[in-house]
Formats: C-alpha cells, sequence, structure tokens
C-alpha cells in the first residue's frame, strides 16, 4: 500500500519509515511532486493536520496522512503549543526556538511538558484521526544531539535521557508521534478499507 505523508520535514519521514518497517510504502511530497510548503493556519494541532491532508488529498487525489506536533509546557500555559515550529518567529528555527522557550523557561520551578501529535489520515475520501502524548519534562540545558526540534531539552518521563540523548530506535518505542503512529498502523492493518 502507498501513503503520502504531507510533510517536507525529512526527519519526520526518517523516523516514520523507520517505525513502520516497509509495512506501508511511504511516499513524501517531493514523490509526488508537491513542492508546495503547505500554511498552518489554524488555531489547534487538529486544525493544521487537516488542512495539510485535505489539501494533498484534494490536489493530488491520493490517500494521504498528514500530522502536527506541538510541545506543551504547563508553566507556560500550554505554549508553544500549536505555534511549536514557529515560538522564536516565522523561520523554523529549531535553535532559536529552544533557546527562546530555555530562557521563558529560566527561574520557572514547574518544568512539566508534553509532546502532542495529531494525524488525520484520508483514505478514499473518508477522514480519521489519531493522537499520541508522551508525558514528561523541560531540561535546564539542552543535552545530546539526536533527533531534531526540541528533542535536545525534553526528558520523557521515566528517562535520565533527552529525546536527543536516545538513539531513534529508543525514541520511536516512545514518542508522541510513535504512539500515535502506531494507532495509524493498527487502523490500516487491521481494516480492509
Amino acid at each position: 500500500m502507498d501513503l503520502v505523508f504531507a510533510t517536507n520535514n525529512a526527519h519526520k519521514l526518517e523516523e516514520i519509515r523507520a517505525m513502520l518497517h516497509g509495512k506501508i510504502n511511504i511516499l513524501s511530497l517531493s514523490d509526488i511532486g508537491c513542492q508546495v510548503d503547505i500554511p498552518e493556519t489554524a488555531d489547534t494541532l487538529e486544525g493544521n493536520a487537516q488542512i495539510k491532508a485535505e489539501y494533498i488529498f484534494n490536489t493530488y487525489g491520493v490517500d494521504c496522512f498528514a500530522d502536527d506536533t506541538g510541545l506543551e509546557v504547563d508553566a507556560l500555559n500550554g505554549a508553544p503549543g500549536v505555534r511549536s515550529a514557529r515560538y522564536a518567529g516565522e523561520q523554523h528555527d529549531s535553535l532559536a526556538n529552544r533557546k527562546k522557550l530555555l530562557a521563558d523557561m529560566s527561574g520557572k520551578p514547574n518544568r512539566s511538558a508534553r509532546f502532542r501529535t495529531v494525524v488525520v489520515l484520508i483514505m478514499k475520501g473518508n477522514k480519521y484521526m489519531f493522537d499520541g502524548t508522551v508525558n514528561g519534562q523541560i531540561t535546564e540545558t539542552e543535552r545530546g544531539v539526536q533527533g531534531f526540534g526540541y528533542d535536545s531539552i525534553f526528558m520523557p518521563s521515566g528517562y535520565t535521557q533527552t529525546f536527543a540523548e536516545l538513539s531513534l530506535e529508543q525514541k520511536n518505542k516512545i514518542s508522541h508521534r510513535a504512539n500515535a503512529i502506531k494507532k495509524l498502523v493498527h487502523f490500516l492493518t487491521s481494516n480492509s478499507i
């Protein structure tokens, strides 16, 4: 089965393909000739994932899924949330985002946070939604070199390492995206749509 993942993020694509172990052939936007940076204009993760999936389905007529992920920090009233990729500005600069978040967390004793991913799948015109969450803490400093985004400052609950210190294989067993994708894969493999 071919399924388009509506993302231009090579890191996300690599993670998803690693999680699926070849069970489903995941095509990228470039594989279908889409060079558009689909705008994420919704106020929710669910809304942004839906915008991206609908754009690909309506424009290219292919079964697809899209995700949106946010880091929700309790001491910042859920920020950066839906604006996680643009927290420090529209340039999507991960280093600037991490620096801003660490500065905003300075002196805050409550470091509780969660990553949340929402996946919207469109198959044969039907829409399905899956979500995944992982709870954890924001560290005081950056640690590790694996991963991307906020991985070097997020330590999942029950671990003493950040996502950036864990191997991709370890991260893919517990991450927010892994939790959402597991639900997607279960749905795809247990339903004859």
